[in-house]
């Protein structure tokens, strides 16, 4: 996708204002700008995509994508899946003749080595997935440095699903059998496993929670990726436990001597009363659990939306007739989310170029950017004006001849012509 994206050409963004030294009452000088590489990029990969989003994962293809070189800090999870694909990475360079250092794979399980790589004078940006911890730490880490650099972390989100009164009453059954694959897809290791689930109080809603329950005790418990996740994800549920107004209404009991890696599902419920007075519902508890609130009204509904931090997505069931009664809900939601999904479930994250892949903090640390999609690129590229510049010194997208047929605006219209 990738490589389509850079041989078509246009994501550079080629803009030339020609010269006006006639202009009254001051003369415009001629003016060429395009996004050029912003420099080498740490890319710190992903605990829970060995390939997606590790050592050739979407931040290393963009980053390459916009022309700079990588170095990544393998996940210490999966070292031997990294050492694996970063080989068939090199031979590929190899094979097509490009510059030896253009890619460069770093190992190791002390928080240090990430530490002297975000301080390094040489690197000019930061690619990470992870934890809002681990994320915020390498963003303060680099705008301490004497020239602060931009970091662009994915670091968890709760997801939150509101299920709508109409799409409630005409589809309960099936919206739960969604919300519990989508909940226990991967043992829950999605970054955009909806964690929160919203709904007005009354019957439906109750049957709506049975139905999940009953279905959530059908799924086998399951394999987390390693045994530091899933020591985090049952330290979690058992904070969630103990919480007051909060109720387990389903749980997946794992076997007596199970794997230390071994995880099952759970359904806690709340009211709004609850959910508000408990700040630990609003975080990411990483693995196969949801939390499920019951409102009172639609506005308390959308006070609780108010309430929400930054998101990767914002789910909405409803009908037409829900959309008409909590248009504001729809608004609220589009200021909270990078993702707004309309009757379907967040997990299964589309890799095409219209996708958004970030939100506002503390889904992500720049809520502008994404890292999913050919918009991904743009994080590693910066803007350059040249001014009055001769042509032959000109990068060659802004050159007078249109040589790979960009699209460029020229004079304030787009097109594909030459200058």
């Amino acid at each position: 996708m990738f490589a389509q994206l850079v041989r078509e050409g246009s994501w550079v963004d080629a803009r030339i204002d020609r010269a006006q030294p006639d202009r009254k009452p001051l003369p415009r000088p001629d003016v060429r700008r395009m996004l050029l590489p912003i420099g080498p990029v740490v890319v710190f990969s992903a605990s829970n995509f060995p390939l997606a989003f590790s050592a050739a994962g979407g931040d290393t293809a963009s980053a390459l994508a916009a022309g700079n070189p990588v170095i990544v800090k393998a996940h210490p999870s999966h070292p031997g899946t990294s050492e694996l694909v970063m080989r068939a990475v090199q031979t590929a360079i190899e094979k097509c003749g490009m510059p030896a250092g253009l890619i460069s794979l770093v190992h190791g399980t002390s928080t240090a080595v990430g530490e002297k790589l975000v301080k390094h004078p040489l690197t000019r940006a930061v690619g990470f997935t992870g934890s809002l911890q681990g994320g915020r730490a390498l963003y303060n880490l680099a705008a301490a440095r004497p020239d602060p650099i931009p970091v662009y972390a994915e670091m968890g989100s709760t997801n939150p699903v509101f299920v709508l009164p109409g799409a409630l009453a005409a589809r309960g059954e099936e919206i739960a059998a969604g919300l519990t694959q989508s909940v226990t897809m991967g043992v829950g290791q999605f970054c955009t496993n909806p964690g929160l689930v919203f709904g007005l109080k009354g019957p439906k809603l109750d049957n709506f929670v049975q139905k999940t329950v009953s279905l959530m005790s059908q799924v086998p418990v399951g394999n987390m990726l390693n045994a530091g996740i899933c020591h985090r994800y049952r330290k979690g549920v058992e904070q969630l436990k103990k919480l007051p107004g909060v109720k387990v209404s389903g749980e997946v009991v794992v076997p007596e001597g199970a794997l230390k890696t071994q995880a099952g599902g759970l359904v806690f419920t709340t009211d709004a009363a609850g959910f508000k007075s408990n700040p630990a519902l609003r975080e990411e508890l990483f693995g196969p659990a949801t939390v499920i609130v019951g409102c009172d009204s639609v506005a308390e509904a959308e006070q609780l939306a108010r309430g929400l931090d930054g998101q990767l997505t914002a789910t909405i069931h409803g009908t037409d007739a829900d959309l008409e009664q909590y248009r504001t809900l729809v608004d609220i939601l589009t200021q909270k989310a990078g993702r707004v999904i309309y009757n379907g479930f967040p997990t299964g994250v589309e890799v095409c170029p219209a996708m958004q892949h970030g939100g506002p903090y503390p889904a992500t640390t720049d809520a502008r950017t994404t890292s999913v999609g050919t918009g991904a690129i743009l994080r590693f590229a910066r803007p350059v004006a040249y001014q009055s510049f001769p042509e032959a010194l000109l990068p060659e997208a802004l050159r007078n001849k249109n040589t790979r047929n960009r699209w460029r605006l020229i004079d304030g219209e787009w097109t594909r012509a030459d200058v």
